[in-house]
């Protein structure tokens, strides 16, 4: 009898242990919060510019060494750079990381001799701010900025002697960035403008009052993702509930009061704590795949978004999630019309360019881009939006990187895997000879926005 006991209690242990919870982990997994099709959507769009900026900003900090402190260009950018998608190597770029929770930060910038400069403050929210341009007459002198939050310690917005702009930044991380045209066809300018970029410096103020920067606390961000797919993937829920802790949301903006309500629901409002056991357990493949559909969808309209100029990269108030959810996918952090204007290439039969195919883009004089300062044109791969290796290190085509001008002051930009015979090496953007997507994207910066209005983008022509 004592086998047949033992048996019975084995069982009756067993089925103790699984009516208590002792099953495995999979299997103890809470249901994934049922969410219909139209919310995932609708959390993913209104997600995709604090991922997209998350992921930049957070990536360049990493790069250059952590958060107040500044990292400036001494050459164009090259194929290595993967941080961002469609980078620009026709100006210089300085990129300071600023960490503004425990005391502000001033950024101390000098004269530059160039026709062309832009600062550029954006944080986790990707609202888009210029306080200082060479179009608005700055950067002919020196100047001190400082800049805080509404959640800035021990500071409320009160002026500080030897500094000559305040600025309310919308997060506690922030990039404030430097575009520095380097007039890169005159080696003594370049090398001067270099120099200067090299003085520009940040320090807290309780620095620049002489004493000692404030200890600041080990901060544990979430992991980035290699690309904005992978956190809605992996861990959205974790980056959006430190997104909102440090990041200022208007009670009377429409937008932001939307992403808060989204996210209510699943455990995530500002000023909590991240808890894996108390926020929803959503589906991550399911919000990858949605990201991804979102992504495509917009990474085909790249020819159609003249409508969008007047609305992208603008401050808060001043556009509208369609175009900033556009300009998250196609390419974050960039400056507004009345600094740049970024139309793509379409090609002359429609179809989506290919580097299985050589192309030409021509433009007589007339049909030159109307630009105050500058334009280039510059060749990305279509899905990632980087530059395309080759041997020259030649990503674009313009007065920094190279190009010339035909008799009768027009250009002819030929996009193929050899130099066709007769055409200038600076006219020539290289691609390798497989079955990759090709997306051409021009800059003008400080175009003339009225003849903008009937100025078309040229086409790329296939050559057969």
């Amino acid at each position: 009898m004592r086998p047949r006991m033992h048996s019975t209690c084995v069982l009756i242990a067993t089925l103790a242990t699984l009516l208590l919870g002792g099953c495995s982990a999979a299997e103890n997994e809470p249901a994934a919060t049922k969410l219909s099709d139209e919310q995932v959507e609708n959390i993913v769009m209104r997600s995709y510019q604090y991922v997209a900026m998350y992921n930049v900003n957070n990536k360049f900090a990493q790069k250059q060494g952590g958060w107040n402190s500044c990292d400036a260009d001494t050459r164009l950018k090259d194929h290595t750079m993967r941080e961002i998608a469609r980078p620009n190597n026709d100006t210089l770029y300085i990129s300071c990381l600023l960490d503004l929770r425990k005391d502000p930060v001033i950024l101390e910038m000098p004269a530059f001799d160039s026709k062309y400069v832009s600062l550029m403050v954006t944080g986790y929210d990707h609202y888009v701010n210029i306080p200082m341009a060479t179009r608005l007459g700055d950067f002919r002198k020196t100047e001190k900025m400082l800049l805080y939050t509404t959640r800035t310690q021990g500071y409320k917005g009160e002026p500080v002697e030897g500094v000559d702009r305040i600025f309310d930044a919308t997060g506690d991380f922030v990039s404030a960035v430097l575009r520095i045209m380097p007039h890169g066809n005159d080696p003594e300018r370049f090398k001067r403008i270099v120099e200067q970029m090299q003085s520009v410096n940040v320090s807290t103020l309780s620095e620049f009052r002489g004493g000692e920067a404030k200890p600041i606390d080990n901060v544990e961000f979430p992991p980035v993702g290699k690309t904005d797919v992978d956190v809605f993937g992996n861990n959205l829920l974790e980056v959006m509930q430190f997104v909102f802790n440090h990041t200022t949301f208007d009670p009377d903006n429409e937008t932001d009061q939307a992403v808060l309500a989204a996210y209510k629901p699943l455990g995530i409002e500002p000023g909590k704590a991240y808890d894996p056991v108390k926020v929803a357990n959503i589906d991550g493949k399911r919000f990858r795949e949605t990201a991804q559909r979102i992504q495509r969808k917009w990474l085909g309209r790249l020819n159609s978004l003249d409508d969008f100029r007047s609305r992208i990269f603008q401050p808060k108030g001043q556009t509208d999630l369609e175009a900033v959810l556009a300009v998250s996918i196609i390419g974050p952090i960039g400056i507004p019309q009345e600094e740049a204007v970024y139309p793509s290439v379409a090609t002359a039969d429609g179809k989506q360019m290919n580097a299985m195919h050589d192309y030409v883009v021509r433009m007589n004089r007339d049909e030159l881009p109307p630009a105050g300062a500058f334009w280039s044109l510059t060749l990305y791969d279509l899905d990632q939006g980087f530059f395309i290796p080759n041997d020259l290190k030649k990503y674009s085509v313009g007065e920094n990187a190279g190009m010339k001008l035909n008799e009768d002051g027009g250009i002819e930009i030929y996009i193929a895997a050899e130099n066709p015979e007769g055409v200038p090496e600076e006219n020539w953007l290289p691609i390798p000879r497989e079955d990759l997507e090709l997306s051409p994207q021009m800059r003008i910066y400080v175009p003339d926005l009225e003849k903008m209005k009937t100025w078309k983008a040229p086409i790329a022509e296939r050559i057969e």
